[in-house]
């Protein structure tokens, strides 16, 4: 059970303010775990869109982390008590370039909180805005919306809701094989403790997948990624994308893209082994 929708409520508008510092490790480290060859990462260098995830890391107390990994809740998001955590997706608006060497400041707002039920029982969405300052600027270089859904633990016979194929007029395609190594650098990046995407007994016998789930915003950044291999200067103002379905570890997947007529706007997406779509997304150049 869920609380009411009333008390989850009372979590809209609460915020917290944190900070860091643009440093180049981290630039160099995904850089690296993304294949590209290594390159100089001087001050001044602007991170790609959505690499601004490599910094403000969750620091949480060892005692403070729950047994999925997760800290436990309560705190800055609301207490919602159901078990499964998802991201499921985010939106975005690129005003101006975040730079290494940059003091960074991060304001995050509970922006909505909605109850209801579907197919696999009790679910609460959760969006959260996120306001990224540099330098102590006063408009924000980025700002992103971030949706979280908080459902049940499904059983066997729980329906689950009908794949989608994915497009097949893709300009671009590459194949990405989501071993061990890869989804272990990026939790280590991005200092997410969430078991199930690296502890195969948990994400197995406890949560029921049948291989460690390849992290949402790794394939996020996977399909941006693709458009900076097509356009290595593309100027990226808005960006979203929603989670349709999960990508395991035990088969290779693809991410595509293909251009607007206009040349505005990239449809990008990503599919699984047997061609369902995964995760849909568009990027509107500026």
């Amino acid at each position: 059970m869920t609380p009411p929708d009333t008390d989850l409520k009372a979590w809209i508008g609460r915020s917290e303010t944190v900070r860091d510092q643009v440093t180049a490790a981290p630039v160099a480290a995904l850089t690296a775990t993304l294949d590209h060859p290594a390159a100089p990462v001087p001050p001044g260098t602007p991170l790609p869109p959505l690499w601004h995830w490599l910094y403000f890391l969750p620091m949480h107390r060892q005692s403070d982390i729950g047994p999925d990994g997760h800290a436990r809740r309560g705190g800055f998001l609301p207490p919602v008590p159901l078990p499964r955590r998802m991201w499921a997706g985010s939106q975005f608006e690129f005003h101006a370039p975040v730079r290494v060497g940059d003091a960074i400041e991060r304001t995050s707002t509970i922006a909505d909180v909605t109850s209801k039920r579907g197919r696999s029982g009790a679910l609460v969405f959760v969006k959260v805005r996120h306001d990224l300052r540099c330098n102590g600027a006063a408009q924000p270089a980025l700002m992103e919306w971030h949706d979280i859904v908080y459902r049940e633990a499904q059983g066997p016979d729980d329906p689950v809701p009908p794949p989608q194929a994915a497009a097949s007029d893709a300009a671009w395609t590459r194949r990405v094989v989501p071993d061990d190594v890869l989804l272990f650098r990026y939790s280590a990046l991005t200092f997410n403790g969430h078991r199930i995407h690296y502890d195969r007994r948990y994400v197995t016998e406890v949560e029921g997948y049948p291989g460690l789930i390849v992290h949402g915003p790794l394939i996020a950044t996977l399909l941006l990624d693709l458009l900076r291999r097509q356009h290595r200067d593309v100027q990226v103002a808005g960006f979203s994308f929603k989670a349709v379905r999960p990508t395991f570890d035990l088969h290779p997947f693809h991410v595509h893209g293909t251009p607007s007529a206009d040349g505005k706007t990239v449809r990008l997406w990503a599919s699984d082994h047997e061609g369902w779509l995964t995760m849909d997304a568009t990027a509107t150049l500026r």
